[in-house]
């Protein structure tokens, strides 16, 4: 069941992709205004959502459908490396602004339901950056977002703090 999800999100990410390379902007336009609203609560983005979403999926899953949907659809970028630690470091080395390192920290303290917005904010930091975001990997941890562990919060810590310190040559 696990690798059946895994590849139905690898498929939905491909289907994003593939609106990208067509250069057809009506989807695109369509699921950008999912930015800022409640996931799946945008009609326009149902008919480019909903049809790819797996039979028995949780609601948090459906969830995220949306969210990446209207965050690539933001930033279609592609060949993006490592998780959004990565992308934060990446973030902070180029601007060098300490405002990054907090906008990381707010990422990974926020409870799921804002997770959409402090997205919708590191997207758009990206996006001005063009720094890409590995979307497989992004939808793979936030589906793991609300376990008590912190598995992906803590993953994400490692990517940033971890690889700044090998950088600087702690």
């Amino acid at each position: 069941m696990k690798m059946e999800r895994m590849s139905e999100q690898y498929a939905f990410i491909g289907y994003l992709h593939s609106l990208r390379d067509k250069e057809d902007r009506g989807p695109l336009a369509a699921l950008r205004r999912g930015l800022g609203k409640a996931p799946g609560t945008v009609p326009e983005t149902y008919p480019f959502v909903i049809p790819r979403i797996p039979e028995g999926t949780t609601r948090w899953e459906e969830d995220i459908y949306f969210i990446i949907a209207s965050l690539f659809a933001h930033h279609p970028s592609a060949d993006g490396q490592g998780d959004m630690g990565s992308v934060f470091l990446k973030l902070h080395q180029e601007s060098q602004s300490e405002s990054i390192e907090g906008r990381f920290v707010a990422l990974l303290r926020c409870h799921k339901d804002d997770l959409p917005d402090h997205l919708r904010h590191a997207v758009s930091i990206a996006k001005s950056h063009d720094v890409p975001i590995n979307w497989a990997e992004l939808f793979t941890d936030l589906r793991q977002w609300n376990r008590s562990d912190k598995k992906t919060q803590r993953k994400w810590a490692n990517s940033y703090w971890k690889n700044e310190r090998q950088q600087k040559g702690d």
